[in-house]
């Protein structure tokens, strides 16, 4: 009997054995598989652009340089009916990849514009990209901006040039691309706001969210004075009736006789804040706006009013110092107060002219202009590096770190203030 016990025990052993040591044959010729397979994807990792994160894989990997780089113009398209934007897209010349960037961010161009006197004058300018990131080219949509009529005021000397001198073929120097207004990754609902030209930003905005976040909530509400001023109007539609989870509103403020509510557009007068609160459930939104500096601060305030929490309210950085928030009463008071305290002075060297600084002008550039002192200046974002000053002493403050890096030194007025007194160089 014992016997008989000891070989049955025995038995089972060895069958457990068995199926241990196939299951474990079995798992490992899975775990060889996975490794190779896992061996032949491209690597995956984060390349740090300036303050951004960028995934990027394998060859595709590239970071932003650093100055200026040639690129060439593969493309020309107007997108609108009265030809007034028109679509540049942008390769590099030296073939290599591109870095990615955050939707909603800007290029800031270098270039050479011809003179009546028959030279050229060199000026910097910075535009929206107009698209989601894509790994062989750039795209930047720009308007015409001609000279108002009745007003000594002349026509845009850059967008001009683009209209009218740069074509399929030309070559542009280019900064890589920057901007601290762009949209976050969450599954936060998005409420995109623009007027005019403003429309660009918010286009790489929606197309990135469509192709990467197809389900989050996105509305649109896009202001344009007439039919014919509507900047990619059936790409627009098209992606409304593709997407059940977003929403196009488009407003016309000053329709053309032809213009009807339901064909070409859904509602009739400005974009304004009793639009938003009469069609937007309540819900915690991102709001991002761009526009005329006029329609940036009624929207700005009148989402102040209705309760947004200031983090959730995004404005493109054309001048969001001329914005006036409803927050800032108090700490403006403030620095006056602590501005009277130290005593701070300007000293603008070359302009002769001893300040006392007034925090009410945001910035030393403001502050500089109002003061009758010129001073050249372009983005006026801390983008592009025009209004870069010597300090011949003294020491400024920034709110936030500026997308161009000043020579040691120096500063770029438009984003700074006075820490102590200062002299500058101009």
């Amino acid at each position: 009997m014992v016997i008989l016990t000891m070989t049955s025990l025995s038995l089972l052993f060895w069958i457990a054995s068995g199926i241990v040591l196939q299951l474990a044959i079995y798992l490992g010729f899975v775990f060889w598989r996975k490794w190779m397979d896992y061996q032949t994807l491209p690597i995956c990792r984060v390349v740090k652009v300036g303050q951004t994160e960028l995934s990027s894989a394998g060859d595709n990997i590239a970071t932003a340089w650093s100055g200026f780089r040639t690129f060439k113009v593969s493309r020309k398209a107007f997108e609108d009916d009265i030809q007034s934007v028109c679509s540049f897209y942008l390769i590099p010349e030296d073939g290599q990849p591109l870095p990615s960037f955050l939707p909603g961010q800007f290029l800031t161009f270098r270039l050479d514009v011809p003179t009546k006197t028959g030279g050229t004058e060199q000026i910097i300018r910075y535009y929206s990209l107009s698209d989601a990131p894509h790994l062989d080219c750039y795209r930047v949509s720009i308007k015409r901006v001609k000279q108002p009529v009745g007003i000594d005021v002349p026509p845009g000397c850059s967008s001009n040039y683009f209209h009218d001198q740069i074509a399929v073929g030309s070559l542009l120097q280019v900064r890589a691309p920057s901007g601290h207004f762009y949209i976050d990754k969450s599954d936060a609902p998005v409420v995109l706001i623009c007027g005019g030209i403003g429309i660009t930003p918010m286009l790489s905005m929606l197309n990135w969210c469509l192709i990467n976040q197809p389900q989050r909530e996105i509305w649109l509400f896009y202001g344009a004075r007439n039919s014919q001023e509507l900047v990619m109007k059936s790409h627009l539609e098209t992606l409304a009736s593709a997407h059940t989870n977003f929403h196009l509103w488009v407003c016309i403020s000053n329709p053309l006789p032809e213009d009807t509510v339901r064909r070409d557009c859904r509602h009739q007068g400005r974009v304004d804040i009793n639009l938003l609160r009469t069609q937007l459930p309540l819900k915690p939104y991102q709001f991002y706006i761009c526009g005329p500096a006029t329609m940036m601060e009624t929207i700005v305030l009148g989402l102040d009013d209705w309760g947004v929490p200031d983090a959730h309210i995004h404005f493109e950085a054309f001048g969001p110092a001329t914005i006036k928030r409803h927050n800032t009463t108090v700490s403006v008071a403030a620095a006056r107060a602590e501005a009277a305290d130290t005593g701070i002075i300007v000293n603008f060297a070359l302009s002769e002219k001893q300040l006392p600084w007034q925090p009410s002008a945001n910035n030393l550039l403001e502050f500089a202009e109002a003061n009758g002192i010129s001073v050249n200046s372009g983005c006026r974002a801390g983008g592009c590096g025009t209004c870069q000053t010597t300090i011949r002493s003294g020491e400024v403050a920034y709110r936030q770190p500026p997308d161009f890096d000043p020579e040691p030194s120096t500063c770029l007025l438009c984003v700074c203030t006075p820490k102590t007194n200062l002299t500058l160089e101009v």
